[in-house]
């Protein structure tokens, strides 16, 4: 016993001390324990601080990454000619959109919706593949296939509230009307002009979307705020003569292998633009003067499209004869002279450093004011101007309303570029009086003209006759502004003498047949772009006037530009006149005035003396 004791105590002792097992004090297990109880109370605050405290706060983070204000555009105010007839619509359309993640059977989905949606199957079913997440399936739904699809509740399909714009009457009026781009923006024409008019105020649905932009399957939308829709424009425009304006001078710019054409009809009372037409012959070279912007539709005559610009507002021209309205208006107002004063003229003159000429040699004549008026007769006319002075003429410029914007204030109008006694030469004194300095808009040509018609009283043109209200009420536009710009004996004085140029002088293809006519031929030389020269054998051909000159109701302004068969505004513009005129007069009830009016005696001119 004794010596296993002690082989077993020298055994311990070889293998080194004993183990000792270390212990927490108390104090330690304590201190543990409230830290462990401290870190719970943290936590169990923090928790109780997010899930009731800060509750709506995160609940808000939370929704607001799948909710989404969605903008709902409104339905667009509809354009209306002065009689009511639609020129431009926006009807109500469904917008089909597919989340194509959370398509799982593109094939069945696209079997069973494509009668719905209006999309072939096959089409369909790669639209459901593409995998982008957002997928137009049709953009112009009628509302109750929209309303089938919505109760289908295909999964991954949603359908929104759209509209589509149209154009019932094809081309019709399109450079005045112009257009809006694929998100219903108006871009060009009065669909610019009146964009935030016509467009109306967009509303607001809340919606839960996933992150490519299409709602959540079984989630509901909110009308935050409904759309206000647009305000319809109810223009001074009548369809019925728009076509007939529209159709003539496309046939004439087609016959004369024209480049551009422009026609306006005016109510001479109100201003108000019965027809307004502005086309492009795509079949004719530009050249130098630059391309012309089309629509790429013809108008019912080959190769004759609508401008895009409506160049009876944005194309400044030098109007060459039909401007010598300005002279001999100046003259009569001043007291100068009467329609029976005669002059000596030679057919040339020098001038500064410029050789000027009348378009025919001649002898020289002794002409009468009125003469002079209707054979066209640029030397004549200097002399009348010369008579008047730089000041005079440049007022009565002015005075007749050129080298200002109109009230239409329509896009890209253009105010024309005039002389100034800042930028006068001496040649000034022929080149102006005779329309060869200033550039002016055509509609700023038929102001004048419409002015005289008007016994003087310059009207405002305007092209929108009232505001048409959701609920279809119009609104009348306010009458445009008026002022007086010549004495009615001087307007009444101008009236007989335009008369005369119908009669006996270079606008014969103007009559009318029981109807008299006043009005001015003008045949302008057209200045090659960025040189100081003429575009060679390049004329711009125009014809203004009113009828029935006795008791003016209508005015009208054509401009043909460089047509090349024949040059002349008596042979290419009067006839457009000619045949617009006719039928306005008929289409508006307006009685034939039955006045005879002598024409000159011992007096002739051929058409072709308004050349400048």
């Amino acid at each position: 016993m004794s010596s296993h004791y002690t082989s077993t105590h020298a055994r311990l002792r070889a293998q080194g001390p004993p183990l000792r097992v270390r212990t927490f004090s108390p104090r330690r297990l304590n201190f543990l324990r409230a830290l462990f109880v401290l870190a719970f109370v943290l936590l169990a605050y923090r928790l109780a601080e997010i899930q009731i405290v800060d509750h709506r706060h995160y609940a808000l983070i939370s929704v607001n990454q799948v909710r989404e204000n969605l903008t709902t555009t409104a339905l667009r105010g509809g354009i209306y000619d002065r009689n009511g007839q639609i020129l431009a619509i926006s009807r109500p359309t469904s917008l089909v959109i597919a989340d194509d993640f959370q398509v799982k059977h593109p094939l069945r989905e696209a079997q069973a919706m494509s009668p719905l949606v209006q999309v072939p199957v096959a089409k369909l079913e790669t639209l459901l593949t593409k995998k982008s997440g957002y997928v137009v399936v049709n953009n112009q739904l009628n509302l109750t296939d929209g309303r089938r699809v919505t109760l289908a509740a295909f999964p991954g399909i949603v359908v929104q509230t759209s509209s589509i714009r149209s154009y019932p009457n094809g081309t019709l009026a399109q450079s005045l009307l112009g257009s809006t781009n694929s998100t219903g923006l108006g871009t060009s024409g009065l669909e610019y002009e009146y964009q935030k008019l016509l467009a109306g105020q967009s509303g607001v649905t809340r919606e839960y979307v996933a992150a490519s932009g299409v709602s959540l399957p079984s989630s509901l939308s909110t009308v935050v705020r409904k759309a206000k829709p647009g305000v319809g424009l109810e223009l001074t425009i009548d369809s019925s003569l728009q076509f007939v304006t529209e159709r003539a001078l496309a046939k004439q710019l087609k016959s004369t292998n024209a480049l551009t054409g422009v026609a306006v009809v005016m109510d001479v009372k109100t201003g108000q633009i019965l027809a307004d037409a502005s086309l492009v012959n795509t079949k004719t070279s530009a050249g130098p003067l630059g391309p012309v912007p089309s629509w790429g539709r013809s108008v019912g005559v080959a190769g004759i499209e609508q401008t895009m610009n409506n160049l009876a507002f944005t194309q400044a021209y030098e109007p060459g004869s039909v401007f010598k309205v300005v002279t001999f208006s100046a003259a009569l107002q001043a007291g100068l002279i009467a329609p029976s004063t005669v002059f000596a003229v030679p057919d040339s003159i020098n001038v500064g450093t410029r050789h000027f000429h009348d378009a025919e040699v001649h002898p020289l004549e002794h002409l009468s004011a009125t003469e002079i008026l209707a054979q066209s007769s640029n030397i004549g006319t200097y002399e009348i101007g010369r008579m008047v002075g730089e000041n005079g003429i440049l007022a009565q410029v002015e005075r007749l309303g050129f080298g200002e914007s109109t009230s239409v204030n329509f896009p890209g109008e253009t105010a024309g570029l005039l002389a100034t006694t800042a930028n006068w030469y001496d040649s000034d004194e022929v080149a102006l009086p005779i329309g060869q300095v200033d550039a002016v808009p055509p509609m700023q040509v038929l102001d004048a003209y419409n002015a005289i018609a008007n016994d003087g009283v310059f009207v405002e043109p305007q092209l929108v006759r009232g505001y048409v209200g959701a609920n279809g009420a119009l609104e009348p536009a306010p009458k445009s502004a008026t002022r007086q710009a010549l004495t009615p004996a001087v307007a009444q004085t101008m009236n007989s003498m335009l008369q005369q140029v119908v009669l006996a002088g270079t606008g014969t293809n103007a009559i009318i047949p029981g109807y008299s006519v006043a009005g001015k031929t003008g045949t302008a030389s057209i200045p090659y772009p960025g040189r100081d020269s003429l575009l060679a054998g390049a004329y711009n051909a125009s014809f203004v006037g009113f009828a029935p000159a006795n008791a003016p109701v209508l005015s009208m302004i054509v401009v043909i530009q460089r047509p090349q068969t024949t040059i002349f505004g008596g042979s290419v513009a009067a006839p457009v006149f000619q045949q617009v005129m006719s039928y306005a007069l008929h289409h508006y009830g307006i009685p034939s005035n039955g006045t005879v009016v002598k024409p000159l005696t011992g007096s002739a001119a051929s058409i072709s003396s308004d050349v400048t």
